[in-house]
């Protein structure tokens, strides 16, 4: 396959030319690219040409060199920018994506919680309960109290991926409330209880189950 590069630079067409081959699937995941004179013949530019393409995309996380073995193929497409696919995502999505993380992260905070831990739950929890709130307030506190959850799990990546969906779960939440006010909130917050119940027994089970009922509660809200 022979695919003339005609516009410059020539670089930004040769690392878009080969990020289409990739999109299309003829190298897959994990998969050498051939060798630099052959590639480059292809593409009908210099190997110095190719090198700096190679470079384009190894910045952006598609492609790798690795000393002696080649250039091999990390990702499929370049990756769309998280805040971009979170403002783009419906408020049900982002609700099924919580409820994968913090079901998770409460059967870990479960089997991991320190007492310091199980310190924050509580105090959250009881900041959480408290009464004539704004609407913000109160999503601010059920905010926090999920998080010291999400925190007792002891790992960092479910942290941060919780923190990158607070603005967008925020700012849904409160409209949701400002337009249909929470039913029964002494319900709302007894099954908050019973997660932390579960988190402070050390049983990961109950505390998964309880984590997965309550955010599918909220999701049948939005619905």
């Amino acid at each position: 396959m022979v695919t003339q590069v005609r516009r410059h630079p020539l670089a930004e067409q040769a690392a878009d030319l080969l990020l289409d081959r990739i999109r299309a699937g003829e190298w897959p995941l994990g998969h050498r690219l051939p060798g630099e004179t052959t590639l480059a013949a292809q593409l009908g530019v210099g190997r110095s040409t190719l090198r700096e393409a190679v470079r384009v995309l190894a910045g952006k996380g598609v492609l790798a060199s690795r000393q002696g073995a080649g250039v091999f193929v990390t990702a499929l497409d370049i990756p769309e920018d998280w805040d971009i696919v979170l403002r783009r995502a419906t408020i049900a999505s982002v609700l099924e994506a919580r409820i994968a993380i913090e079901a998770e992260a409460a059967a870990l905070a479960a089997e991991r919680r320190t007492p310091a831990d199980l310190r924050a739950i509580r105090r959250t929890l009881a900041v959480r309960a408290t009464e004539s709130r704004t609407v913000p307030e109160l999503v601010d506190a059920d905010t926090a109290f999920h998080r010291s959850v999400i925190v007792a799990a002891h790992n960092d990546i479910l942290t941060q991926l919780f923190d990158t969906f607070l603005p967008r779960s925020r700012t849904a939440m409160i409209d949701m409330l400002h337009i249909r006010p929470m039913a029964a909130p002494g319900e709302d917050h007894a099954a908050h209880v019973l997660l932390a119940d579960a988190i402070a027994a050390r049983d990961p089970e109950r505390a998964a189950a309880h984590s997965r009922a309550h955010l599918r509660a909220i999701k049948g809200a939005f619905a």
